[in-house]
């Protein structure tokens, strides 16, 4: 187990970035139990129904689930960096207005976690670090390395930077919420783009394809004598709610999350 994690060198970043607390020979080991004991069970299902030994080849499956599990501290990754954007730059606003009111950068990182759920948990690290007597600079440079999104390290970076520097933070920080606010109109434009032809593919293979296939077989069965059974047209409309509901998750997870 040691000898894969090693291959797996990015793996601890990952994990950390994701708010996993697992190790990484732990979260390894998890994902192979788990594609193990889903690779079973669905070898088991498929001999009650199909009572053949032909359904061992499913044990195929388990290189190709392990694959998957393995990524979903990246799947956590992608969903916090979506969390965050969707409040980054009401979050960002919320900081330059305390900011230019005077109020002290603890005390606004402070009120900043107390009323963002999703940014303001970095913020609250941040905090926590200070209380146990690491200064606000570099508790948020050893933060940086681990957030999962890039809008909310470029925000991290002004502060530091006007620490560092000794400029005023609020200038900075205007600067920074501007680059997101453009760089997520840049997404929902790209976004109506893709938006048109991912509706006409949809109409074409989940909606028309599907109801004028099912109606020329039934009809060239009528002239042929042959009957479709329960199972055959049960079977193909679960496939249709199914290729659907891979259409509109295709289509959501498409969607930018925006916050202008």
């Amino acid at each position: 187990m040691k000898w894969f994690v090693r291959q797996l060198p990015y793996l601890p970043h990952k994990l950390r970035t994701a708010r996993l607390p697992d190790s990484p020979e732990y979260y390894v080991k998890k994902t192979l139990m788990t594609s193990l004991m889903l690779t079973v069970g669905l070898i088991i299902v498929a001999f009650l129904f199909v009572q053949s030994p032909a359904v061992l080849f499913l044990f195929f499956l388990f290189p190709a689930l392990f694959a998957y599990f393995l990524h979903f501290a990246d799947m956590k990754i992608l969903q916090l960096s979506r969390e965050v954007d969707s409040e980054l730059v009401y979050a960002g606003r919320f900081l330059i207005i305390e900011l230019e009111s005077g109020v002290p950068l603890y005390d606004t990182f402070l009120n900043l976690a107390k009323n963002y759920e999703h940014v303001g948990r970095y913020f609250q690290e941040v905090i926590d670090r200070v209380n146990l007597g690491t200064s606000i600079e570099q508790a948020m440079n050893d933060q940086l390395e681990y957030l999962p999104s890039d809008g909310l390290r470029k925000i991290f970076w002004q502060i530091l930077n006007s620490l560092r520097t000794g400029s005023q933070i609020s200038s900075s920080l205007s600067v920074a919420v501007e680059h997101v606010v453009r760089t997520q109109r840049i997404a929902v434009i790209e976004y109506g783009r893709k938006l048109n032809p991912l509706a006409m593919f949809y109409m074409m293979i989940a909606v028309i394809l599907p109801s004028l296939g099912i109606t020329m077989l039934i009809v060239m069965a009528t002239f042929i004598g042959f009957s479709f059974s329960l199972l055959f047209l049960l079977a193909a409309a679960l496939m249709l709610l199914f290729m659907q509901f891979m259409f509109l998750a295709m289509i959501r997870s498409q969607r930018p999350p925006v916050s202008f």
